[in-house]
Formats: structure tokens, sequence, C-alpha cells
């Protein structure tokens, strides 16, 4: 079993106290950059970053007065820190510091993401090395196709989430952008030269073109990935819940002892945790339409994607956080059934092999259309009813019997040639 961090710790960065300490971190990040470059002095600074504090509670107090957070907040900080406060803020809109803190947020909460993607990965890559050989029936429009593997199945997973891994990476650049530039962001009363500095002892780097606010497109950005990665899990917990179906039963999320289906049935075992990652894609999804809407904001700024991202990218990032731990436990601890996958198989003697029987009477000379209507005839003989057997059918027509030996029939109804090249795949993907 994986050791993993607890799961509260992705809240953690989107609580009130961690969001206060960003606005500090950037705070002190600007003053700093004023001393070095001599527009404030060094010694307040000293005195600045021993003092600085804030109480979460007495924020909200002054809030509660004054109606405005930035302003609670800096008159909270200084009353820590006394005379020397009045070098906090010089030359700053409330934006300056809100959209580089919100940054700075975001950059952390991706680097726990990226970090239980990781965890996922390998995961995945365990289960379908574990079951490379693992021989199902692929199915397309929910009807039975022809014999892949469950490694294979698997192997589609993982190249999915590598994607998304590289995506991440990506938004992690893209999102790690501040803005120290004033009003309207014309930088009339504080310089170029603070914002860069400052943003590089936060890690981050200078807004292109700011207005008075971050464009939120970046934003916007950073909730559609999430959204896209939530899409990915709920189409892994998708699969999952039809292949558990009792009519199919190739796979089974775990049962621990002890644990109830249903409160009426006793013999019921759910895929709840699929059912539960379903709905929170749901969620997560109608996140990236709100982000859409904060795009057009009035002139150089308004504050009307401000209400919208208090709820949405906390709760994105929080949602996608705890579906990334669960998938990565079902799928680490997912029950597969070999026997009852190769029973679903032989479904009807073999009919979906019906490709091979085709292709071989084809090669020995028969026209494709008259090919597939022999073919097809047995086929759907041996589907319509409960003891179809295509592989005596076959066997016992004489306009197959007539172009292929037995052996070459037999052929036909090995799984192994589906299997000859998957090879390929599972090297690409280090499996």
């Amino acid at each position: 079993m994986i050791e993993r961090y607890t799961l509260p710790e992705m809240g953690n960065l989107w609580n009130e106290t961690y969001k206060l300490k960003t606005w500090l971190d950037v705070e002190i990040a600007v003053c700093e950059a004023q001393a070095e470059l001599g527009y404030i002095p060094t010694a307040a600074v000293a005195e600045i970053k021993a003092k600085a504090n804030f109480d979460p509670k007495r924020v909200l107090e002054i809030e509660a007065e004054v109606r405005h957070d930035m302003i609670a907040f800096l008159t909270n900080v200084n009353e820590y820190v006394g005379d020397a406060g009045r070098y906090i803020h010089l030359g700053l809109t409330s934006s300056d510091v809100l959209d580089t803190a919100l940054a700075l947020q975001m950059v952390a909460s991706l680097d726990l993401l990226l970090k239980s993607v990781q965890e996922f990965v390998d995961v995945i890559r365990a289960k379908a090395r574990e079951h490379r050989y693992t021989v199902m029936i692929g199915r397309s429009h929910g009807i039975h196709a022809e014999p892949i593997t469950f490694g294979f199945k698997l192997a589609g997973w993982l190249a999915e989430m590598l994607r998304h891994q590289q995506r991440l990476q990506t938004l992690k650049q893209t999102i790690a952008v501040g803005k120290i530039s004033g009003a309207v962001g014309t930088y009339a009363n504080i310089e170029p030269r603070v914002e860069a500095i400052a943003c590089a002892k936060l890690g981050l780097k200078p807004d292109t073109a700011s207005t008075q606010v971050i464009s939120r497109d970046i934003h916007a950005d950073f909730v559609q990935q999430l959204a896209l990665v939530a899409a990915s899990i709920e189409r892994f917990a998708v699969e999952i819940r039809n292949l558990q179906k009792t009519d199919v039963l190739e796979v089974e999320e775990y049962f621990s002892k002890g644990q109830k289906g249903s409160s009426a049935m006793p013999h019921k075992r759910n895929p709840i945790r699929s059912e539960r990652l379903t709905g929170m894609a749901r969620l997560v999804r109608s996140h990236a339409g709100a982000v859409l809407e904060n795009v057009a904001l009035w002139h150089e700024r308004d504050i009307s994607h401000s209400s919208v991202e208090r709820v949405v990218l906390p709760d994105a990032c929080i949602l996608t956080h705890f579906m990334l731990h669960e998938i990565t436990e079902l799928v680490e601890n997912l029950l597969v059934y070999p026997e009852n996958m190769q029973r679903n198989l032989n479904c009807y003697g073999g009919v979906v092999f019906s490709q091979r029987v085709l292709l071989t009477l084809v090669d020995k000379g028969l026209k494709r259309e008259e090919a597939y209507k022999i073919v097809q005839e047995n086929a759907h003989t041996a589907w319509n009813k409960a003891d179809g057997n295509f592989y005596a059918l076959i066997k016992q027509d004489l306009r197959v019997t007539s172009n292929l030996s037995t052996a070459e029939i037999e052929a036909c109804f090995d799984a192994k040639h589906h299997l000859e090249h998957l090879e390929a795949v599972y090297q690409r993907l280090g499996i």
C-alpha cells in the first residue's frame, strides 16, 4: 500500500489563515524589493519582517466595520508592526496583493495535485503490468467486439494520465504569474523593477500586461485543466461501474469485511466509490463554466469574478485532489476476475472471432461480400440463441469447410492473434 499524505492538506491551502499568510508574503516581498532599490529604509523592512502578523478573527472584526477585506487585513497587520507599517502597501492596489497571492495558492495546489497524479500513474502502471496478458473482450457501443487484455485497457488510462501530468506541469508555469503594477496596471506609483524583484522572491514571473487585475483567462485555464482531469477519472470510474455489473462482473471494487451494500438487500456489493467519482466530476465540470464567465470583466477591472473564485477555486482543487486519492485507492485494490473475462469472451461460442473467419475466407479467394454474408448468418444464428455456438456452426457450414481446413478454422478462434502487437504499446508506456 502506498503511504500517502493526509487529504486535509489541500483544504489547508485554501483556508482563511493560509490566504492571509500569502497576502503577508506578498506585502513583505514588495517591501524587500522597495528596500533593495532604496525606496524605503532597510531597517524598516527588518522591523516589518520581525513583527508582522495577523489574527484572522480580528481581520473579520475590522472588515465588519470597514467593508473592505484588504484594508481590514492591513489595519490588523499594522497593529502588530507599529510605525514601520507605514511602508507596507506603498504604491499598491488591493489586486496587486490578491492576485499575486492567489497565484501562490494555485501553484501550491498544483504541487499537491501533481504528487497525486504521480501516485495514480504508478498504480495504473503496476496494475497494467500485472494484467498485461489477462485476456478479456473489448467492447464498442457496449457490445462485444474483439479480444483485448485488461492490461491494454489500463494502458489507455495510463497514457491519458501521463498527458494530464504534462498539462499540469505546463499549467504550473502558466499560472505562476504575479502583478505589482498598481491601480489599472500602469505602474504610476510603483515601478516595474519592484514587481520583477518581488515576483522573483515569490517564485513567480511578472504578468506580461496586466490591467488592475491579472486577466482571468489564466484562472479559467487552471479550472478547465482540473475539469479535464476529473473527466478522465469519471471515464475510468464509469468503466469500472460497467465492468462490475452482475451479468458482466469482470472487475469489482474492493468490498471490506463488515461493509454493507444495501439496507434492504444483503447480497448487494455496489460500486459506490466509482459512482461518487462520477458525481464529483459533474461538480468540477460545472466550475469550468463559471470561470469562463469570469473572463469578461468591465474595463480594467471589476470584482464580479471575486465571489465566484472564492467558491470555485478551493472547491475545484479540493474535489480534484480527493478524486485522485479515491481513484488511486480504487484501482490499487481493484478485484479482477480473469475467469469471468474468459467466460464473457466465449459467449455464443466465440462469435467475437467473426472478423478472423471473414478475413481468412477472403484470403482464400472468396469475395468479401460473399464471405461477410456467410459469417454474419452464422454469427446471428448463434447470437439469437441462449446456447448459440458460432464455432460449432462455422465447423458445420459447408461454405466454410470447403474453403478452410479444421486447423485454419481453429486458428481463427485463437485470441493470441489479437494480442501480437500489444507489446509495442506496453513498451511505449514502460509497462
